[in-house]
């Protein structure tokens, strides 16, 4: 036991000697969740939709008055009127203004006379989400202009009251989970895989092997020591993540401790996958190459950023066999929705399954001798 907590006390202490290091392992995930969650997820606002009124009549009057109630309002877009119909239609594909709606001759004698009026909405289709948001008010907006004047007294239509169970979540909330868990593989790679790397270049673990320290307790004091680094970036980035998200559910001591056992559950599974990985590894450039190809590899399938059921089937396979997954959901449902123990058993146990057994591979192909 001394000699594995030997080799444990010579890593924290190389790994507390290089604060850059340190604080490189928790940097990029706090840029990103800062830059992600402020530039993904929020609602539209401000777009230009162009208005074409071949009618002028007073339906078309009531049309562009639901316009400047959206823009006064919601302001998802606001509108500027065109004359000429070609016009508007090229500055939507040029990208002058985001859309055009066109309201056609004797649109208002429709509306009157029930025959079939229409409203012609023309999007740039390229860009998914601005389109998509001007599309959903504009339907919203449809709806409500196809409501009748006078509502009979008897409800003929079925409405949809949506109930929802937690208050608004923000995107930078959403992505929290996937910035600790990030943070977490960071640390390991680079404090754990790396540096393991690196030693072993050096020749540092040629001097290990002439002493009496067993195979057993050199790999459990390698992988103690990566662990308690991830640990260390896990805490750090669940506390200053959560304050700059806006959660309070740091502040709950049941969360807390929900969160440790998620936060250790998940090291020891990163740091047995890492080393399994590197064991065999003898040149310090492999796991730079690497890192950028697991990074994507084990992030993004994970839901981190977007649900894994828009998946196509063999991204959510390997969202199965990915402990990103778990560790993801392990943070959202305590973080974001107070699910308690029953909510993360599972990913607690697909974690610790997956870090003994990635460890229980990892042994016997440590090689003892040089």
């Amino acid at each position: 036991m001394k000699r594995m907590m030997a080799i444990v006390e010579r890593e924290m202490r190389k790994y507390f000697r290089s604060p850059v290091l340190m604080l490189m392992s928790m940097v990029l995930p706090l840029v990103q969740l800062v830059i992600l969650g402020n530039a993904f997820g929020g609602k539209i606002h401000g777009t230009k939709v162009g208005v074409v009124d071949h009618d002028h009549g007073p339906q078309a009057v009531k049309v562009q008055e639901s316009f400047d109630a959206i823009a006064a309002n919601l302001n998802t877009f606001t509108t500027l009127p065109y004359v000429d119909e070609t016009q508007a239609r090229e500055d939507v594909r040029t990208g002058k203004i985001d859309a055009a709606v066109i309201i056609p001759s004797q649109f208002s004698r429709r509306v009157y006379a029930q025959d079939a009026p229409r409203l012609a909405l023309v999007v740039d289709n390229t860009d998914q989400f601005t389109s998509g948001s001007i599309e959903t008010v504009m339907q919203q907006l449809v709806d409500a202009l196809n409501q009748p004047v006078i509502q009979p007294r008897v409800v003929q239509q079925t409405t949809l009251e949506i109930v929802e169970l937690y208050p608004y979540v923000e995107y930078m909330k959403f992505l929290l989970s996937g910035s600790i868990t990030l943070a977490m593989y960071v640390s390991v790679m680079i404090g754990g895989g790396m540096l393991y790397i690196d030693d072993k270049a050096r020749g540092v673990h040629e001097g290990y092997l002439v002493t009496p320290i067993t195979k057993l307790e050199l790999v459990l004091g390698l992988n103690i020591a990566g662990a308690l680094k991830a640990v260390l970036a896990g805490i750090s980035l669940t506390v200053i993540g959560s304050l700059i998200a806006g959660l309070g559910t740091i502040f709950s001591p049941m969360a807390d401790i929900q969160l440790m056992v998620i936060i250790v559950v998940t090291a020891l599974a990163f740091n047995g996958m890492m080393f399994l990985m590197m064991v065999r590894v003898d040149d310090p450039l492999v796991p730079r190459a690497m890192f950028g190809v697991l990074n994507t590899l084990l992030f993004f399938p994970a839901g981190s950023i977007y649900p894994i059921s828009a998946f196509p089937g063999w991204l959510k396979a390997i969202a199965v066999a990915d402990p990103f997954t778990y560790a993801i959901h392990a943070f959202k449902a305590v973080l974001l929705k107070d699910g308690g123990w029953t909510a993360i058993r599972g990913d607690l146990a697909f974690l610790g399954i997956f870090g003994f057994a990635t460890l229980a591979l990892a042994t016997p192909l440590f090689k003892r001798t040089l």
